[in-house]
């Protein structure tokens, strides 16, 4: 966990302790003498935290929280007192202040504990914000759509070209959040303010499918009783999204490639020429070149499409975000649904993690839907799909070393954050040192951390 912290301390010997101890966990730290050089800082520079003696000549500490409390989006504050002075910071708290430490500080690892802390709510805070903001505009918020390093290189590629008219082709599994990638690319471009209109070239019919892409005059066809705009009108001066479009026809994948070269077309049954301002980002499941190789899709409509490939990993090579995902949709559907429950207990959460989810993140939602309506209290296993408790109970050798090496791997990697020390990386797992200790045994870790 990262962070910018304030500390505002007059004891110069103690702040540059705490400053020390705040850096070596490699913390960005900035530092005030003083409530008012504090409140300076805070004006100019942006921080997540801000660590501050309640007692301070000038402007206290409780002053500064007062005054940063009445701007929008302040910091987490705690407070460093003494031990006569707790009942001050106590009313702090109850006015929004995350905690409170008192002087002298025994134990530096006691701080680090409650900045941890601090800073993971403060970031859980800021992801529901986005969340509710995203919501309202029809998407998941950015850090999740492309949490975890799967995804690193995809988050990067998407805003490099998102600010470009190019055309972008995303390639990957169903289910992987191919719309949700072409969504975001519009809403970070300079199309945002116009409309985005997804299609699902697979969902109509092949004598149908021209007309809604490109509209249709009146008497075009049979049933044909007025004019109506297609896909590519109504994405004017914006984004038009082709999901599947591996499955569109031969007979109008010809139509669309002229709308890529010449940036014009027709209505079915009209001869006006309809200029198409429209940036087309397409996704396919399917491998195009493969499709290509068998004549099934033009070649040139390929390379056309295929100016900006986005491939998305499925769900499976990004296992260490499966948490995240169903917190998420936990939290979603329990809103929904007007309950309270508690969280998702370890062993489905093992459960999910084992999974293959073919399905990918839709699966996982479907899974996390029916899971929340099944729930009373937590998530539990009994909660799931049968075919994921047979992969989680071991019912094979496959699915019991696959949970082993799953375990195995979070231990090494909280270990290595914590620079090898048991009882911070056993807090972190939520288990005891002495369960740490008997699975370091286990897994031959003694001499690897």
């Amino acid at each position: 966990m990262t962070g910018r912290i304030l500390l505002v301390e007059d004891d110069q010997t103690f702040r540059d302790f705490l400053q020390r101890v705040l850096e070596d966990e490699e913390y960005e730290v900035l530092t005030a003498g003083d409530g008012l050089a504090g409140l300076r800082l805070l004006q100019r520079e942006q921080v997540d935290l801000v660590i501050t003696d309640l007692k301070m000549p000038g402007k206290t500490g409780l002053e500064l929280f007062r005054e940063t409390m009445k701007e929008s989006g302040p910091p987490g504050f705690i407070f460093l007192t003494a031990f006569g002075r707790v009942e001050e910071a106590v009313c702090a708290m109850k006015e929004g202040a995350f905690d409170f430490l008192t002087k002298p500080l025994e134990d530096p690892d006691t701080l680090l504990s409650v900045v941890r802390r601090a800073l993971e709510g403060r970031q859980l805070t800021r992801t529901y914000l986005s969340l509710k903001e995203s919501e309202a505009a029809g998407l998941p918020p950015e850090q999740l759509i492309f949490a975890g390093q799967a995804m690193q290189p995809v988050h990067k590629l998407v805003q490099d070209v998102s600010a470009t008219t190019a055309n972008v082709l995303i390639s990957g599994e169903s289910g992987t959040g191919k719309e949700l990638v072409a969504r975001t690319i519009h809403m970070l471009s300079t199309r945002s303010k116009a409309a985005f209109v997804a299609f699902n070239c697979a969902a109509i019919p092949e004598n149908l499918l021209e007309s809604e892409l490109f509209g249709h005059e009146k008497g075009a066809f049979t049933g044909a009783i007025q004019a109506r705009q297609g896909k590519f009108e109504l994405a004017g001066g914006g984004t038009i999204f082709l999901d599947e479009v591996g499955e569109m026809p031969l007979t109008v994948q010809s139509k669309l490639l002229r709308v890529l070269q010449e940036r014009v077309f027709e209505r079915v049954g009209g001869n006006r020429e309809i200029r198409a301002d429209v940036r087309v980002i397409a996704a396919t499941n399917r491998n195009l070149s493969e499709e290509v190789a068998q004549k099934r899709f033009r070649e040139d409509l390929y390379y056309r499409l295929n100016v900006f490939p986005l491939h998305l990993p499925p769900l499976r090579e990004r296992r260490d975000i499966i948490p995240l995902l169903a917190e998420y949709f936990l939290q979603r559907f329990s809103r929904q649904g007007s309950k309270k429950l508690k969280g998702i207990e370890p062993d489905a959460l093992k459960a999910m993690q084992a999974y293959s989810w073919p399905g990918n993140i839709r699966e996982l939602q479907n899974v996390m839907e029916r899971a929340v309506i099944l729930a009373q209290d937590y998530i539990r296993q009994t909660a799931l799909p049968e075919e994921m408790l047979r992969t989680a109970t071991g019912s094979n050798s496959e699915g019991r070393e696959s949970l082993k090496l799953m375990e195995r791997d979070l231990i090494v990697k909280a270990l290595k954050r914590h620079n090898g020390n048991r009882r911070l990386a056993a807090e972190e797992l939520r288990i005891s040192r002495r369960s740490l200790q008997y699975k370091l045994k286990e897994y031959d870790l003694l001499d690897d951390e």
